[in-house]
């Protein structure tokens, strides 16, 4: 579990000062800039273990659970959703801003080889998916008797 698939770095909208920026702790950095394009198409996630699981929380806000898929595919664990655009219609006013992002989610997780795939559970409720991916049996070291002829 530990090849997490990273989102890009957040990158920062006004780079005029570069690394001088990093060493002042990023003074210079607006808080507010994020490039919607690069950060909003990868869901937010969390990765606890306990003794028997691993445990993955998604966060997937408007999400519809119809339009929300978790598939296995060569150890790669591939959450995908979409969110809809609202149709709005012209009596309701005109849009002023909109910084909500409508559009396909992503995000892939490489799986150990210490999961039991076929006993991956998830629940989606308030657009947060959780996902328990169960930990197999470890495999204990057998001795074996070796006689010299």
């Amino acid at each position: 579990m530990n090849n997490l698939v990273r989102p890009a770095e957040r990158a920062r909208g006004w780079d005029v000062f570069g690394d001088f920026d990093d060493l002042m702790g990023g003074w210079f950095r607006s808080p507010a800039v994020l490039r919607r394009e690069e950060t909003a198409r990868t869901p937010a996630i969390d990765v606890s273990e306990n003794e028997g699981a691993y445990l993955v929380k998604a966060e997937l806000p408007g999400v519809a659970r119809e339009d929300l898929g978790v598939t296995i595919n060569d150890g790669v664990l591939t959450i995908n959703a979409e969110r809809k655009e609202e149709k709005k219609d012209e009596k309701d006013g005109r849009v002023i801003r909109q910084e909500r992002y409508y559009g396909k989610f992503v995000r892939s997780l490489r799986l150990g080889s210490d999961i039991d795939e076929g006993k991956i559970e998830a629940q989606y409720e308030n657009g947060v998916l959780n996902l328990s991916l169960p930990k197999t049996a470890e495999v204990k070291p057998r001795k074996v008797d070796v006689k010299i002829c």
